[in-house]
């Protein structure tokens, strides 16, 4: 049966994402929604959007034959990516005609045809979306690049109202502002108005002449910073204009990202001092006990105090080993990857987890799991920072699920819990420095904010991939995907 595209479903299903959105749905969720209702209706295998910040790609939705790249890093040096950010906004490729390695696995998995589409704004681009088609050949049908045109256009118009979009801080739309200007009358409304200041403040021109400034006005030669109320920070300044008449002249420009950077380090201060010095108040505690009160105390009692103050030193240790790898700059590592048995990795990590979270693990591993190609000894980072997370956030006698698999191209495993769960708009967040889930609460979730950003950090580097979703029935899932090593153990390899 040919490919068609069913103009009638896509109308119906954008309807349905268009009230969703005026229900006040935002972010990855409607985007989600959007690819689910869109692929059908364009009889695709799989849909795609990937976003991009200045740093690169990432996918951040995936529907149907393609759902296993979600949270796969998309590099911008990857000649795939020139190739598809060039040229005409909607085209059709082949993807066994592609050098990137994304692309590689697509054609591998037998999705040969790719239709993309940029979103843009202003000429900016702020992602693409994917539509995947099995088989070698396909007739171009033009309905079909017109809805793949459209519905970029409307997740770019998701991206300008910067509703939950972009999902990275440092996404594009932050990133390319400029320095706005504007010049203000003595009764505080406004006479000037460019283009920049209407990217920065969100307000076109019509919204803002002849009103009062949507911010502060700092007295003249004095600089403010203030805080949108989208959460992103303008530093102002002013001064008057000479002339009959009393004009100020505004300017204004986006530093979001240095507050960040403030933040950061702000926050790295704060959290480095709190997580260290419990551990040390209470080793410190312990010994002293131990030194003035060794007579008095019983046998049992200087094994408990041992026993805690060796339990806590392993938590400091841990911590600073955070704290460096965080500070450190990323590389490929001294040794190059290598084939290892992912399950016996696994199993081995777990016996070395603390007693109180390794009676909670159950380990779902197939026998004939094939070998995945990275460096082994950082897997039990990986999996511990995971298990860690999942412990802290999910109750104390609830179960915490190992399981594992594996497809053509990569082999996989999860790490799910019974816990509080995670907001679908966080799933990437949850990977930034210092970022913590319910992190207003420090007492109930202790931590420095470090795990998962490692745990990214670790995987990417092996050419793998991590994301995090929502676990059916409350909960969370990590999953990591890391690239096949060979063949299955035990299958003769």
């Amino acid at each position: 049966m040919p490919e068609r595209t069913d103009l009638s479903a896509l109308i119906a299903g954008h309807t349905a994402v268009i009230d969703s959105i005026s229900s006040g749905g935002a972010g990855v969720p409607v985007l989600t929604q959007l690819l689910r209702v869109v692929r059908p209706a364009l009889d695709a295998a799989g849909m795609a959007f990937v976003e991009f910040a200045p740093t690169g790609g990432r996918v951040i939705a995936a529907t149907g034959a393609v759902e296993w790249i979600i949270g796969r890093p998309v590099p911008p040096d990857d000649p795939a990516v020139a190739c598809l950010l060039s040229g005409t906004r909607v085209r059709q490729v082949r993807t066994d005609r592609l050098t990137g390695r994304l692309a590689g696995e697509l054609a591998a998995r037998g999705l040969l045809r790719m239709v993309v589409a940029r979103a843009e704004i202003g000429g900016l681009t702020v992602g693409s979306l994917h539509a995947l088609y099995p088989g070698e050949d396909g007739t171009r049908d033009a309905g079909r690049h017109d809805a793949m045109g459209y519905i970029a256009s409307c997740i770019a118009h998701m991206y300008g109202d910067q509703t939950g979009l972009p999902v990275h801080g440092d996404g594009p739309v932050v990133a390319a502002l400029a320095d706005g200007l504007a010049v203000v009358d003595r009764d505080g409304h406004v006479r000037l108005w460019n283009p920049a200041a209407a990217q920065v403040t969100g307000r076109s021109a019509a919204e803002a002449l002849n009103r009062p400034l949507p911010f502060p006005l700092p007295p003249s030669g004095q600089v403010l910073d203030h805080r949108l109320p989208d959460g992103r920070w303008l530093k102002i300044t002013s001064g008057e204009l000479p002339g009959p008449g009393t004009l100020h002249v505004v300017t204004f420009r986006d530093v979001t990202d240095q507050q960040r950077r403030d933040h950061d380090r702000d926050l790295f201060v704060a959290v480095t001092s709190h997580e260290l010095r419990t551990p040390v108040t209470v080793i410190k505690g312990y010994a002293d006990t131990l030194t003035d009160h060794w007579e008095s105390l019983t046998e049992t009692d200087r094994r408990q105090a041992a026993r805690v103050i060796g339990q806590r030193a392993n938590e400091l240790a841990r911590l600073v080993d955070r704290l460096l790898s965080a500070a450190a700059e990323p590389g490929p590592g001294d040794e190059p990857p290598a084939p290892y048995d992912l399950g016996d990795a696994l199993r081995a990590t777990v016996t070395d987890l603390p007693a109180e979270l390794r009676h909670r693990l159950v380990l779902r591993l197939p026998a004939n799991l094939p070998k995945a190609l990275g460096h082994r000894p950082s897997l039990a980072t990986v999996l511990t920072e995971l298990c860690t997370n999942a412990g802290k956030y999910s109750p104390p006698d609830s179960p915490i699920e190992i399981s594992a698999d594996a497809d053509g191209a990569t082999v996989s495993f999860r790490v799910s819990d019974r816990g509080i769960g995670i907001r679908p708009e966080h799933v990437e967040r949850a990977f930034d420095r210092f970022w913590q889930g319910e992190s207003g609460d420090r007492r109930r979730y202790p931590g420095a904010g470090l795990g998962l950003y490692l745990v990214r950090r670790i995987v990417e580097q092996q050419n793998g991939w991590v994301f995090l979703r929502p676990r059916a029935g409350g909960g969370t899932v990590a999953e990591v995907r890391l690239p096949r090593g060979g063949p299955a153990t035990g299958d003769g390899a």
